[in-house]
């Protein structure tokens, strides 16, 4: 597999998941930040491949557009990587391997707290919550030991107001956000998202001075 990401300007990483308006992907932009969701799950924030083409349209080339997918057939992965093209694909770790993707697709895998923590890992894995965008947040302190070893795009649970202790206790590569920033389910709040970008990266300079 290809590394996920393109290269990052600033520290951290910051990736806005959950993308269902056009006003959500134009706050994106402007507090250019490194990438942006599209859920293809059950979930508030489901949209369509036709739908997601839409709203990232104005955002190819300029930040990287995840597809966000857990469980999925192979037919519903081969849908999306055919009519969607995503720059990433976002999937569970230990759904990769049965799935055979290709080998020239970028994959951005996901990892929960369980007994697979302690397994061989990429160099760069997403650390979430037990269940992606219910707003649960996951294990710190497990997700710091793995930060030890790699590279970590801390998600679940976060928010404007949490998101610089948990960047100092994870001493995480980057964060994900999605149910944090939003004013109601599956609707983005853009001052919220640009609370939350501007904390996350004082926090990050913090870290690093």
């Amino acid at each position: 597999m290809k590394p996920p990401f393109m290269s990052r300007a600033r520290a951290p990483y910051i990736k806005l998941c959950g993308m269902t308006t056009p006003a959500a992907v134009a706050a994106a932009l402007a507090c250019e930040v490194d990438a942006i969701g599209f859920v293809f799950a059950p979930s508030v924030r489901r949209v369509t491949t036709s739908r997601a083409n839409e709203l990232a349209a104005s955002a190819r080339h300029k930040l990287a557009c995840v597809a966000v997918m857990r469980h999925p057939t192979r037919a519903a992965v081969d849908e999306v990587l055919r009519d969607f093209k995503p720059d990433i694909l976002q999937i569970d770790l230990d759904e990769i391997e049965a799935l055979n993707l290709p080998k020239t697709l970028s994959v951005l895998p996901v990892m929960r707290p369980g007994p697979h923590a302690a397994c061989i890992m990429p160099r760069r894995v997403l650390f979430e919550g037990p269940v992606s965008g219910s707003g649960q947040t996951t294990d710190w302190d497990l997700a710091a030991e793995v930060a030890r070893r790699v590279e970590v795009i801390l998600a679940g649970g976060l928010d404007p107001r949490n998101v610089a202790a948990a960047i100092h206790h994870v001493r995480a590569f980057g964060v994900d956000v999605s149910s944090g920033i939003e004013s109601e389910p599956g609707v983005k709040d853009t001052g919220k998202i640009e609370q939350f970008v501007a904390a996350a990266r004082v926090a990050a300079l913090e870290l690093n001075t």
